[in-house]
């Protein structure tokens, strides 16, 4: 199974300058926010694999025109056969925009995100916008991660936490990869491909035949 994860900014390869096929590798499409609508509308149409989201800090416009054909996952867990995904979008609060949270608000979400975890045993993926805090996050408030999110990975465990809001190309040396404890760390940035060959394009562990 191969997961396209994508952020912050439209892929020039597969919005600009797309041809068939483009898209045919990849069983799930993951945005962890800041695109806009048309473009994750375009890859549900053209490509074969659904695509779920969270909302940025710049995707206050979604509430008007919400991205067709794909699914919201802010603030609940999708599952996509066995694969577990729990979305908590948005960015720290800066200028009390759109979708833009404290640390208390934060915490209030992932409190009330824990009996949707508890039915479903847990979960394998965390999909946010902004980043863990001192995890790839920057120290200007804006950009700045969440604590809240340490308890939530020490808790829970997920393999991987799907993150954007910092651009890689916010300066040279940044990594793209961290980790949290058991969770690996991925800023979606632009795209990055994430392959678990333990499951089949469906998302179940062992294929179906």
């Amino acid at each position: 199974m191969k997961i396209l994860v994508l952020a912050d900014t439209e892929c020039r390869y597969f919005w600009d300058h797309y041809r068939p096929g483009y898209l045919k590798d990849y069983d799930l499409i993951v945005s962890c926010g800041d695109l806009k609508p048309e473009y994750l509308s375009f890859l549900v149409t053209m490509g074969r694999a659904p695509v779920v989201y969270v909302h940025g800090n710049h995707d206050g416009y979604y509430a008007q025109r919400p991205p067709e054909g794909c699914v919201c996952i802010e603030d609940t867990v999708f599952r996509y056969g066995d694969l577990r995904l729990a979305g908590l979008g948005g960015s720290y609060c800066y200028s009390r925009g759109a979708h833009q949270y404290t640390e208390r608000q934060m915490r209030a979400r992932i409190r009330k995100l824990r009996p949707k975890l508890w039915w479903h045993k847990g979960v394998d993926i965390i999909v946010t916008h902004a980043p863990v805090r001192d995890y790839g996050d920057d120290q200007d408030l804006p950009h700045r991660g969440f604590e809240a999110f340490w308890k939530l990975l020490e808790n829970y465990k997920p393999r991987y936490l799907f993150h954007g809001h910092v651009h890689m190309n916010y300066g040279v040396g940044r990594e793209r990869i961290h980790r949290y404890g058991e969770t690996e760390l991925i800023n979606g940035y632009e795209r990055y491909v994430v392959d678990l060959p333990e499951y089949d394009k469906y998302g179940y562990k062992e294929a179906r035949g």
